[in-house]
This record gives structure tokens, C-alpha cells and sequence, in this order.
């Protein structure tokens, strides 16, 4: 079994004995190996928390809103893998010291995650958390961190409206997006905003404390897969504003005439639109185009479907 852990393990068992220590890969020759702490006997940063929680009670939050998981904060010793030993000591945040960072997702156990393991780094910190997009705004502006991780999904505004409201008032912020979802679309209009990197939260725990650094050293991040999706779009034909709420409509189960009536215009005009979005999408007919453009992350079936 592959001993990496990574961040969308929160809420994932890993069938193996809590005492069972992940196996170690052999080093490859000339391959760079990232430093790491103390063995932990968790396998995943919500099983750590969950334990946390068991030994210590309800887990009490600090000012900024999540937990205090720093080792030795209290009888209970917290071990998480210290992926900074190691690192070049003139790594820091614009304030000469540490990385300040925000974080923003609706899910609480991928926040409270997040924050002990960026917490256990030398050169991190969290300085502000926020549980929807407006939150977002408001605490990135408020606090002004060098690094804000956003997730895409959130109730009120998402990711990729944060980051475009974020920078109408701070052009130099460095914004990350760490989500679940990677479709070709998402990537490109997240970056189209002004991200300075995306992510999936399948990413190892390693890398994800690296592209962090990167960021903050005014890098961008963006690892091999995300990249080459991100490839694909643009070598796709981008549809039209119009063309893309016709393609909506088409989603929904509308006809050409009722997306006429919808949109107010004519059902020849909704028929030109269909024949440009099926030759842009290289698609037979409208149930292609449909599957087609779900993949491409072009409509949100979950927001068809709640409509």
C-alpha cells in the first residue's frame, strides 16, 4: 500500500492498524528526498484529529479559530510529519518571519486539518479561516496573510469569485485553489482570475507544503496534472456567453423553444447557437455535448439538478 498520505484522506480510513507504521519507499538514485519528522501512528490529518479529540476533549479553538495543534501544547505530545527540517533557512513570509495563510472551506475537518498541519511547519502560520466565500473576502482583506487557500465549492460565492473580488481591491494577493473538483474549466477560469496556483486535495501532504513555499515566494504552482488539463482547454474553442447559457438550458432538458422563451430570443437564433456549441464541443448531438461539457466542467449538473 502506498504510505503517502495526502489531503483528501481527511474522512478516510486507511485499513491499517492504528500502531502500523507506513512502509518506506526506497530512495531512487539522484531523486531529491523531502525531510521528515517523527513517525506518527496516524495515517490521515483527520485521524490525527479525531485522536486528538478522543485524548483531549472537544478540542478547544485558539482566536483565530482553529484548534491549538502544535506539539507539546499540552500533556497529549501531537506528532505530525515535519516536512520543514531541512529547509532553506531564508524561506519566509513578507514579514521576514513566517508565512501568514488563510484558509477557506466549508468542510470544518479539512480546515481544522489544514491548519495543524501548516501550524507544525517552522516557516507557516494560519492567521484567519473562513467557512463560505464571503467570509473569504472579508477575512483575506481584513488580515491581509501572504497566502490564502480557498476551496472551489462554497456556499455564497465560490473560489473562483473570491479570488476575482479578493483582487479588485489587492492585485498582488497570492490566492491557491485547493479543491476536490479539476475539470479543464475550473482550472482555466481559476487561473484566468489571477490564482497563483491550483490544486486537487488528493496532492501529498509534501507536495502541498512546497507548492505553499512556492507561492510565497511569488512562484507559481501548478503540479503535472493540473497543468495538463489546463493544456487541453486551451487548445479547446472557448464558447460564447450566450453560447454557454444555451448549453445550460440544453442541460436542463430544454427545448430549442423554451430556451428561445427563457433567453428571449428566437428559436432559429437558439438553433445557430446549438449547431456552433455541438462544433465547438466536437459533439454528434445533445446528449454528447451534454457529457461532453459536464467533464469539461463547462455546467454543473448538481446545479441543473437543484434548479
Amino acid at each position: 500500500m502506498n504510505g503517502k498520505r495526502n489531503v483528501a484522506d481527511i474522512g478516510k480510513p486507511n485499513g491499517r492498524n492504528s500502531d502500523e507504521a507506513p512502509a518506506r519507499k526506497p530512495a531512487t538514485a539522484g531523486a531529491p528526498r523531502l525531510p521528515v519528522g517523527p513517525r506518527t501512528p496516524h495515517s490521515s490529518i483527520q485521524h490525527f484529529i479525531a485522536s486528538n479529540r478522543r485524548n483531549n476533549g472537544n478540542g478547544k479553538s485558539n482566536g483565530n479559530g482553529h484548534s491549538n495543534g502544535r506539539a507539546g501544547s499540552n500533556n497529549n505530545t501531537l506528532l505530525l510529519p515535519n516536512h520543514a527540517e531541512g529547509r532553506d533557512a531564508t524561506i519566509s513570509g513578507s514579514n521576514g518571519s513566517s508565512f501568514r495563510i488563510m484558509l477557506a472551506d466549508d468542510h470544518p475537518l479539512v480546515r481544522e486539518g489544514l491548519a495543524l498541519l501548516i501550524d507544525h511547519q517552522a516557516d507557516m502560520k494560519v492567521v484567519a479561516q473562513a467557512t463560505n466565500g464571503q467570509e473569504a473576502v472579508a477575512q483575506f482583506l481584513t488580515h491581509q496573510p501572504d497566502i490564502g487557500l480557498i476551496d472551489l465549492r462554497m456556499p455564497i460565492m465560490d473560489g473562483i469569485q473570491v479570488i476575482e473580488a479578493i483582487r479588485q481591491s489587492l492585485p498582488e494577493a497570492r490566492l491557491v485553489i485547493l479543491s476536490c473538483f479539476g475539470s479543464e474549466e475550473d482550472i482555466y477560469r481559476a487561473l484566468r482570475a489571477g490564482a497563483s496556483g491550483y490544486a486537487l486535495k488528493d496532492t501529498p501532504i509534501g507536495e502541498l507544503v512546497q507548492g505553499i513555499r512556492m507561492v510565497g515566494q511569488n512562484q507559481m504552482w501548478i503540479p503535472s496534472g493540473v497543468a495538463a488539463k489546463l493544456a487541453k482547454r486551451l487548445g479547446d474553442q472557448e464558447l460564447t456567453p450566450r453560447e454557454t447559457q444555451v448549453l445550460q438550458k440544453i442541460a436542463a432538458g430544454k427545448s430549442n423553444k423554451e430556451i428561445g422563451t427563457a433567453l428571449d430570443i428566437s428559436e432559429a437564433t437558439v438553433k445557430v447557437h446549438v449547431t456552433h456549441i455541438l462544433e465547438k464541443l466536437k459533439a454528434s448531438g445533445r446528449t454528447e455535448a451534454i457529457n461532453l461539457a459536464a467533464r469539461r466542467g463547462l455546467v454543473r449538473m448538481d446545479f441543473i439538478a437543484a434548479a
